[in-house]
């Protein structure tokens, strides 16, 4: 059974005005790979081991054909946003010629949210680059951006007049480091100076974005980064931890607010890569003002000294981070989800605080967070406790920084549904509406009825 009490001294925190949403991502719900053209996370998902269990793209949750019910869902639980993302190959496959099918799935999909008083917030990019275009470098490409630009004409052209708001990207880190300076996601190159590039390369894409958005009167625009703080457990540590938070976190708003790539990173990095690829105009044009930025929070990276016994957690690996000093290992402690992430409310309030720092005069939102759960459909019901514990100490947790200045203006729960998780195939649950894999049948857990009854209860 829910705490009521802990649901309504919760909810009366929450601000009339405060966005509260759910998320989801296009290759990880749609399905119909049929109907639009081939991303790197198919090429990735059919070679063997890539993914755990052996999932591919179909069918996924089925969303394309099944929107409607998912619709439906989203409007059951009351949210005010749905934060959603458009698959560039569906919208235009090969990277060439716009799908007016593909493009019309979108339509409807925006147009159900409307109707159902529902804020459609966009994410143009969330991993599925088409293989046409890693085909040609990638996000490694020096015209890569142009390409978004393109890609992001075509979408705001179709979509502009019904978005209520607008990001670039969603976790440039994970792209860049993940896919490009390891081989845990798409496309897999194993590359640390693929990866430093990618991650410059990346946010030319976000500026390019945005000038089209901005070209066509659109308001309301942002980008979604993976930020965390990362917690020096030891005092000898310390440096390495520094190391760790310039690259997950300060490079990228470093950038975006205009000041410099780092010294520390181009010294330590010296080895792998010259940096010749970074263009001064092109920093110029990433600083552009952006009207919010998201914030995707999950866990805080703790350190300990690497003489110490550590654990071992999903994407926690100092391969991630070009250049890192030795000397330190990771070190997530108890009570931690099935994706061996640390679970530690205190750290989104420390998270969202330091961004307001580092990039100040920005509104914030909390564009993911959530937690997978071990979680079991018995007689029609699924008591999904560990996450409706994470939900209320993290969504009080976001709202102790707003209450102490930071300017948060929205949350929104990771994710609408089960899906597949990336590399970690369906094994991994991340959803508040439970999904059977098989008869794709939903059954909200009781996390979601946890977020309607929120909604309903807020200030």
């Amino acid at each position: 059974m829910l705490d009521t009490t802990a649901i309504n001294n919760l909810s009366q925190r929450i601000p009339s005005d405060f966005i509260i949403g759910a998320a989801t991502a296009s290759w990880q719900v749609e399905g119909d790979s049929a109907g639009r053209g081939r991303s790197i996370w198919d090429d990735f998902a059919a070679v063997p081991g890539n993914i755990a269990d052996g999932t591919v793209a179909d069918p996924a949750c089925d969303h394309v054909n099944r929107l409607e019910e998912d619709l439906d869902h989203l409007a059951w639980l009351g949210v005010d946003a749905y934060r959603f993302s458009v698959s560039w190959p569906r919208v235009m496959p090969e990277a060439k010629a716009a799908s007016e099918a593909g493009l019309s799935f979108y339509d409807r999909l925006v147009d159900g949210l409307i109707k159902r008083n529902i804020k459609p917030v966009l994410t143009l990019y969330h991993w599925d680059l088409p293989s046409e275009l890693e085909a040609i470098g990638g996000w490694n490409n020096k015209d890569i951006h142009k390409h978004f630009a393109d890609y992001t004409e075509l979408v705001a052209k179709r979509l502009g007049d019904r978005v209520a708001m607008w990001a670039t990207l969603n976790e440039p880190w994970v792209s860049a480091f993940l896919g490009y300076a390891t081989k845990i996601h798409a496309p897999g190159h194993g590359d640390p100076a693929k990866g430093l590039e990618a991650a410059y390369r990346l946010m030319t894409a976000h500026a390019s974005g945005l000038e089209v958005l901005r070209s066509h009167g659109l308001s309301n625009l942002g980008t979604v980064l993976n930020l965390t703080t990362v917690i020096a457990d030891d005092a000898e540590v310390e440096p390495v931890a520094d190391y760790v938070d310039l690259l997950q976190n300060r490079f990228w708003l470093d950038l975006l607010a205009g000041r410099p790539i780092d010294g520390q990173l181009i010294e330590r990095t010296k080895d792998i890569t010259d940096w010749a690829f970074v263009e001064q105009e092109q920093l110029k044009k990433i600083a552009a003002p952006i009207d919010w930025l998201g914030i995707n929070y999950y866990t805080p990276f703790r350190l300990i000294a690497a003489s110490e016994q550590s654990k071992k957690a999903v994407g926690q690996d100092f391969s991630l981070f070009p250049g890192t000093p030795a000397g330190a290992a990771m070190n997530p402690l108890e009570p931690r989800t099935e994706m061996g992430w640390e679970i530690y409310s205190p750290s989104i309030t420390s998270t969202l605080k330091q961004t307001a720092d580092r990039l100040p005069d920005v509104p914030l939102y909390i564009t993911e967070n959530g937690g997978a759960f071990d979680d079991k459909l018995v007689d029609g019901e699924v008591h999904d406790e560990g996450r409706v514990s994470y939900f209320l100490s993290h969504i009080s947790a976001a709202l102790d920084a707003k209450d102490q200045g930071v300017d948060l203006r929205g949350y929104f729960a990771w994710s609408l549904l089960d899906n597949i998780e990336w590399a970690e195939g369906l094994a991994k649950r991340f959803g508040i509406i439970y999904v059977d894999h098989v008869t794709q049948v939903r059954t909200p857990k009781d996390s979601a009825k946890l977020i309607k009854a929120m909604v309903e209860a807020r200030g």
